[in-house]
């Protein structure tokens, strides 16, 4: 097995070259930066949307992404990791371009993985789609200080409230995490 090599910036004209790229290192990469021009730049280059499909039949994610300079930006891609939660997003994803015969093996890896311990399964909305689930709501509403200061958060803590009530293994963990977010609402704090 070949050593990880550090994240390089890489810029590409079209989805090709990108997937190109991905097919001789996906497996001896611990990531890239792609650089990513904006539409007013007249620049040619890859756009968000076909890179993560090619990162995603390569078995890799998305990640972080950073303004650049006025034209561009660049947006990390990695190989996902082992046990990493999957967004409904991807998976759909994932359907389309299964359907479409695109998915190379180091893919479809990742995706048989999620399947058989169930990520794919418990994979979280997206922050439009999220909502929070009725067991939170129904123990909020014990807790009327609580439930009046849930009542002024905005769709950013909402979301953080879903996904970690979404992304709890256990039972047991979900059920403490149920208790700390209605203790911290109930001292008016929040997580963002």
């Amino acid at each position: 097995m070949t050593t990880p090599k550090e994240s390089p910036i890489l810029t590409f004209q079209t989805q090709e070259q990108w997937a190109h790229w991905l097919d001789q290192h996906h497996a001896d990469m611990d990531g890239a930066w792609l650089r990513i021009f904006k539409k007013n730049s007249q620049t040619p280059t890859i756009n968000y949307a076909q890179a993560l499909d090619e990162a995603l039949c390569y078995g890799w994610i998305d990640g972080i992404k950073k303004s650049l300079d006025d034209v561009s930006f660049i947006q990390k891609f990695t190989p996902r990791r082992a046990k990493s939660i999957w967004s409904q997003r991807n998976t759909q994803h994932i359907e389309r371009l299964t359907t479409a015969g695109k998915m190379k093996p180091a893919g479809q890896r990742e995706v048989e993985k999620a399947k058989a311990d169930g990520r794919w399964e418990s994979a979280y909305a997206t922050s439009k789609e999220a909502a929070i689930p009725e067991d939170f709501m129904a123990a909020l509403k014990k807790n009327k200080k609580a439930k009046a200061f849930f009542d002024t958060l905005n769709k950013q803590n909402l979301f953080a409230i879903y996904f970690r009530l979404q992304t709890a293994k256990k039972p047991e963990t979900r059920a403490k995490r149920i208790v700390t977010i209605i203790d911290m609402l109930s001292r008016q704090e929040k997580f963002h």
